[in-house]
């Protein structure tokens, strides 16, 4: 031990006269000073050789501060329930076992535990909640009060399919951004007189349905707010306000899947725009609309509800190998097992077994028999188109499509029904149900109950597929936020998907075509809008947040077309009736004039495009040249040698000059063209396109072999629901 300063020599001396532990610490350092062994000073003492130790190598650490008393090892005095709740459910790896959150946390697992019991019947609160399955609905911050708003379901309206969970990066974000706007204090003017009962009456005109609960996080609640139909509740003293708040957060986005990251990061964001700026105002957030639950009284459609239970359960793929040997099978046609072997190198012992319970199960079906040269004939095996059926529904800004389809994609019957732009998401909701139930009563006689495998929903994106949430669509502001797939679910108990109508074209482009769409391609959907779906790697390609192939802007970047403040231009060649009314006025076109931007003017200048009008022609070759800007960069960025064009606006009229123009584009422009030859392709869908292609994509989730299938894809199996 080095030699003591004279100052803390003579502390140690001080002490080493009193009586006590700290006289005990002092007389260890002192000896060991002078030069005495562990072994010695322990005799002397009448202490353990450890102890001495322990003291002589705190002294060297800590010197005379590492003498006083020491924090006694145990556990904390309180424990805050809600900080346990939010780090089992959103730590990394969500459902973190009670041990580890009890190591991170200083607890005994046995409480860790029992906090979880106690939250499992609802987070605790004054007066106790109704029911245990909270939505967190809105925030309202002043200078006087923070108060959580969150809605409740009654127990008898059944349980939630379970969501994926915001993620602990987004618990992180939100957790920051109440940190900053706690240290940043609330200004004292943003307090407003019945701001807080004008925050709940919007919050009840937007959530009619849902019984509100206003949780007092800290402070008191505005007098005029009790006029308000919400009841309020304190949060127990035990919890931070911050961690109360993350918990449930944790709760709702793990219970509900319409509550996913993107809501909770649209929280976080409006939490740290707020303390930012500070605008003198109270801080007010409210989430879109959630599904209300049909009211005491009324019963749901129950032919629909029988017409669309079961779901996939019906037909159980049970391996890896067999959906393999389903699309060895789709691609092919018809094929005899030992060709099956050979392409998927599987031995013929399994395939023979594979195949037989296929058959057995009536997924394939014996074609007639083949004369070989030498050996028994062979027995090709083929898809049986009536195994299963899907409907798909495509809802565009102008008409909603319905169509049932069969397994070889056979079109077993259509309707379509208009729509306003301008109309009310629960009218639109209800002509969904409407049209989805008419579609599957044509079909009835023609699908079999247990080979209904569900129904696939397009619309236009962006779309938040984790929470089935169309977001902002362009040319329906109106929808925007709409929770349509968990709106559709009281009506429809089947399995559900929602694809953008691009990405589900490209679905139903690779499934309906075989072979011949086996390989990567780029899907180029010209509907009310231009969107592009991708199948890259034997697989529909829909990115991070499955808004992959937005074209619009690829297109406006490729011409250099930016609004003032930099953004990419929303380009009206990108909205083919408007884009081409515009491009045939300026080419002096007389063709549709009398009402410009509508379908029937669209046809009317593609039609006299084909009859050899030329004002009519190279206006279509002008909106030709614009899509085809972005095509060369689709081309370039992803190296494929296909394009495929479709959707409703890729007429029979207009199909040669889109395809010439685009075609001659792709393959004189991009830097590879000396090493590919770029195929541009009418679809092999008809104007249905997006709406054969959402049936597909059910088909599409069923059989398509996946090696790891991806989270949300289990998800969706153990929840009865695709998302």
């Amino acid at each position: 031990m080095s030699e003591l300063q004279p100052a803390d020599e003579a502390s140690l001396r001080q002490w080493a006269t009193q009586d006590g532990p700290l006289a005990l610490r002092a007389r260890i350092v002192l000896l060991a000073a002078g030069g005495m062994r562990d072994a010695d000073i322990a005799r002397q003492l009448g202490v353990s050789r450890q102890t001495v130790g322990a003291w002589r190598h705190r002294w060297t650490e800590s010197g005379v501060d590492g003498m006083r008393d020491r924090a006694r090892p145990g556990r904390p005095a309180m424990v805050d329930e809600a900080d346990v709740i939010a780090r089992t459910l959103l730590g990394p790896g969500s459902g973190t076992a009670s041990r580890a959150v009890a190591r991170e946390l200083g607890l005994s697992h046995a409480t860790v535990a029992a906090v979880r019991r106690r939250w499992s019947a609802g987070p605790p609160a004054d007066p106790p909640l109704q029911s245990p399955d909270v939505w967190v609905i809105g925030l309202y911050a002043d200078a006087e009060r923070t108060v959580l708003l969150t809605g409740t379901r009654p127990e008898s309206a059944g349980g939630s399919p379970e969501g994926s969970g915001a993620g602990a990066d987004v618990l992180t974000e939100l957790d920051r951004a109440c940190a900053v706007l706690a240290a940043t204090g609330l200004p004292s003017d943003a307090e407003q007189t019945g701001a807080l009962a004008g925050f709940l009456a919007k919050a009840r005109r937007r959530h009619p349905h849902v019984p509100l609960h206003a949780l007092v996080l800290w402070g008191t609640p505005d007098a005029a707010s009790d006029e308000a139909d919400v009841t309020f509740h304190r949060i127990p003293g035990s919890s931070h306000w911050r961690s109360y708040l993350l918990a449930l957060v944790a709760l709702d986005s793990t219970r509900h899947p319409e509550s996913s990251r993107r809501v909770y990061l649209d929280l976080a964001g409006a939490i740290g725009r707020y303390a930012a700026e500070l605008p003198g105002e109270p801080l007010q957030w409210l989430r879109e609309s959630i599904a209300s639950h049909v009211p005491s009284g009324e019963e749901p459609d129950t032919a629909l509800r029988r017409e669309t239970s079961g779901g996939a359960n019906h037909i159980d793929l049970g391996s890896f190998n067999e959906c393999v040997v389903i699309e060895v099978v789709r691609l092919s046609g018809t094929i005899t097992r030992g060709e099956i072997a050979h392409r998927t190198g599987l031995t013929q012992q399994s395939v023979s077994r594979i195949s037989r319970s296929l058959l057995a199960r009536g997924i394939l079906v014996e074609d007639a028999q083949r004369h070989a040269t030498s050996g028994k004939p062979r027995t090709p095996v083929r898809l049986r188109g009536d195994a299963a059926h899907a409907v798909g529904i495509h809802i565009d800004p102008e008409i909603i499509t319905a169509v049932v389809i069969d397994l070889d994609g056979t079109l077993i019957t259509v309707r379509t029904q208009p729509v306003r732009r301008t109309a009310d998401p629960e009218v639109l909701v209800k002509q969904v149900v409407q049209l989805g139930s008419d579609v599957l009563a044509d079909a009835r006689g023609a699908v079999r109950v247990d080979g209904f495998l569900g129904i696939g929903v397009a619309v236009p994106g962006p779309v938040d597929i984790a929470s089935g949430t169309v977001l902002d669509p362009p040319l329906m502001s109106v929808w925007t936020d709409l929770p349509l797939l968990y709106l559709l679910k009281d009506h429809f108990q089947c399995p559900l998907i929602m694809e953008k109508d691009a990405a589900a074209a490209a679905a139903g482009e690779r499934w309906i075509g075989r072979d011949r769409r086996a390989r990567d391609f780029a899907y180029l959907y010209l509907g009310t809008g231009v969107g592009s779906g991708l199948y890259l790697n034997g697989d529909l390609y829909r990115g991070t947040s499955a808004n992959a192939g937005e074209f619009g802007q690829l297109c406006a970047v490729a011409l250099g077309r930016t609004e003032p403040g930099g953004q990419p231009e929303i380009l009206p060649e990108c909205n083919p009736p408007v884009g081409l009314s515009q491009l045939a006025a300026r080419r002096g076109c007389a063709a549709g004039a009398d009402q410009p931007g509508s379908t029937a003017a669209y046809r009317e200048i593609t039609e006299a495009a084909a009859g050899g009008d030329p004002a009519a022609g190279a206006a279509v070759r002008d909106l030709a040249r614009a899509i085809g800007q972005g095509a060369i960069g689709l081309v370039d960025l992803l190296d494929i040698d296909l394009v495929v064009l479709g959707g409703p606006f890729f007429t029979d009229e207009a199909a040669p000059l889109y395809l010439d123009h685009i075609g001659a584009m792709v393959n004189d422009f991009p830097t590879a063209r000396r090493l590919r030859h770029v195929d541009v392709e009418a679809s092999l869908l008809g104007p249905e396109a997006a709406a054969v292609g959402a049936a597909s994509t059910i088909f599409h989730a069923t059989f398509t072999p996946r090696l790891g299938s991806n989270a949300l894809w289990r998800s969706s199996q153990a929840s009865g629901r695709f998302v």
